[in-house]
């Protein structure tokens, strides 16, 4: 399933402008909002990403319009040059 999943990943990796990493998932996006936010003492990071490709092996479908993610941990987020992103 993970060898699966990673040749889909280079087929559609191409498709993308960037990458976002968090503690729980990794996604390719073409628009990518990050807003630092604070509630009762604590800091979190919202990411809404448009037109995403998440990786997931349990995902019956990985494309999705928009995706909004909460969390707590860092966020890295990538935009690619195209001539990087050739395997």
């Amino acid at each position: 399933m993970e060898l699966a999943l990673y040749r889909e990943y280079r087929d559609v990796v191409r498709l993308f402008s960037y990458v976002v990493e968090t503690e729980r998932r990794f996604y390719l996006a073409n628009a990518v909002d990050l807003q630092v936010r604070s509630a009762a003492g604590e800091v979190y990071f919202e990411l809404r990403l448009t037109d995403a490709w998440v990786w997931d092996v349990y995902r019956s479908k990985r494309f999705v319009k928009s995706v909004r993610v909460v969390t707590f941990k860092d966020v890295n987020v990538e935009e690619l040059a195209k001539n990087e992103i050739d395997l």
